[in-house]
């Protein structure tokens, strides 16, 4: 299996840098290929801007029209281009980052936010009264499966259903749902670790197990159960559920089968 890490913490010998690299070596010594794009030793620049257009056009800077174009025409930025290849490249995709201020790292949404250009990871697909173009479940990442490794210094029951943070579900949601199930991923469920600022040897461990739990079995966990946008619960053009698909439920949840 071909097997991507996108990698967002800017200290190598911090728990992260650790867990990444036992990820990397427990996927080789299991024969998967592996490639970490390592976002901060990258130097990645995470401000999406006309630059990322090596042929910009006159006039004022339009993100998503000079992203088509540059995709269209291959005039994007080497940078950008060179993960774009990883992504078609990768069979699985790991997102690792640390949970700062609810989300992930801003280099890492600025990974997003520039790799996914219009027509590579949106705005692809017929857009007619029976289908809204391929994304949520479709789209140029369908087959490939995602899974998001983080770590957070709040205690477990601060993320539970009534915990004071929100349910940790719900936070990742956005990231899940809208950044991986939206261009096509089969999004798997979240490696989520808790309480780092206070890992002794003994949590390490029991940490690596798990994680070596999860790598081994990438490719047999059971996805999140995302509905797709094309599959007949949700009226097009409105893109809402039907009346009849889950009455009951709102928000989130109500996304999920």
């Amino acid at each position: 299996m071909n097997i991507l890490i996108v990698y967002a913490h800017p200290e190598s010998q911090s728990l992260n840098g650790s867990l990444k690299d036992f990820a990397v070596s427990h996927l080789q010594a299991a024969g998967h290929n592996v490639q970490v794009s390592d976002l901060y030793a990258m130097q990645w620049k995470a401000a999406l801007d006309a630059g990322d257009n090596t042929a910009p056009a006159p006039g004022p800077f339009k993100p998503s029209q000079d992203s088509q174009r540059a995709y269209k025409n291959g005039t994007q930025s080497p940078d950008i281009a060179a993960e774009q290849e990883k992504l078609q490249w990768a069979d699985t995709v790991i997102f690792q980052f640390p949970l700062w201020w609810f989300s992930m790292p801003a280099i890492m949404k600025g990974w997003v936010e520039r790799v996914y250009a219009y027509g590579f990871a949106y705005g692809v697909g017929e857009h007619s009264d029976k289908h809204w173009g391929d994304r949520y479940g479709e789209g140029n990442m369908a087959g490939k499966r995602a899974m998001l490794m983080v770590t957070t210094g709040g205690w477990e029951p601060h993320y539970s259903a009534r915990g004071i943070n929100g349910p940790i579900d719900d936070l990742l949601f956005p990231i899940n749902h809208g950044i991986l199930h939206y261009p096509g991923f089969t999004v798997l469920p979240p490696l989520v670790f808790y309480r780092t600022d206070l890992t002794d040897e003994t949590r390490y461990a029991h940490m690596r197990h798990e994680l070596a739990e999860r790598l081994n079995t990438l490719d047999s966990t059971s996805p999140v159960p995302f509905r797709q946008q094309n599959s007949g619960d949700y009226d097009i053009p409105a893109l809402t559920l039907k009346a009849d698909i889950t009455p009951e439920r709102k928000g989130f949840a109500a996304h999920l089968k």
